[in-house]
């Protein structure tokens, strides 16, 4: 399973929210360069970037950050956050992603997205599937859907979708644990999706668990930042693999 800290840029700072809130922000360190060093320093290649400005304001906006964590390091980043057009994701890829995560845009334009799927290949191209209640939120978790979950999931597979990140919200940023019920749901019904777990990790003992239940990575954010998970533990693990 891989392990894929996130990075959350508000303001250019490295931040982290509770449940997508905007209003519960902490900022780790003023720094994200600094940040991301630090993940590779420790044998760690995958990074999540996440534009919350961006995620906002539906354009990409921190994009200089992104180009600049990719120009000196060599983490291969999946970067999402208000990307909405075609120009945005022109920018993104220019500025060093590996891949592209789109959640909003997925279920309010479902024609660009899967013109990106066929463009750029699934491998290129995350589908984000942010829970409440089994149902998809958008906009920065601002908004409700009634798209259901895993019918949402499955729809996208059928157009080509490999990878699919899944946060549930209610889970995210609580150090509560993630939601292995519903990732085992998920596995079962949408066979064959490579499936990685976002939110609530909250002690190393989980990730086991995650790999055992057939996730291909993981997302860790808050658990690092808060000390929960060493960056030696995360080492280690990746070592060990």
């Amino acid at each position: 399973m891989r392990i894929i800290p996130a990075i959350d840029i508000i303001d250019g700072k490295c931040v982290r929210l509770s449940k997508g809130d905007y209003d519960t922000k902490i900022i780790y360190n003023e720094n994200p360069l600094e940040v991301a060093k630090s993940f590779e320093a420790h044998g760690i290649e995958y990074l999540h970037l996440v534009d919350l400005d961006g995620a906002k304001s539906s354009k990409i906006v921190n994009y200089k950050i992104l180009e600049q964590i990719a120009n000196q390091t060599s983490l291969k980043i999946d970067f999402g956050g208000g990307l909405k057009s075609d120009d945005d994701l022109r920018i993104a890829f220019e500025s060093g992603a590996n891949q592209i995560t789109g959640g909003s845009i997925a279920v309010k334009n479902r024609a660009i997205f899967e013109k990106w799927i066929s463009e750029y290949g699934s491998d290129k191209i995350i589908l984000g599937a942010d829970a409440k209640d089994e149902k998809i939120a958008v906009s920065g978790w601002l908004e409700d859907s009634d798209e259901k979950l895993i019918p949402f999931i499955q729809d996208y597979q059928n157009k080509g979708i490999q990878y699919v990140i899944c946060t549930d919200i209610a889970k995210d940023g609580m150090l509560e644990g993630p939601s292995f019920d519903l990732y085992e749901k998920i596995l079962n019904e949408a066979k064959g999706v490579k499936l990685i777990a976002s939110g609530g990790i909250s002690t190393f003992d989980e990730l086991p668990k995650l790999a055992e239940l057939g996730c291909e990575g993981t997302i860790i954010g808050k658990a690092i930042y808060e000390g929960r998970i060493t960056l030696k533990q995360l080492e280690n693990y990746i070592l060990n693999k």
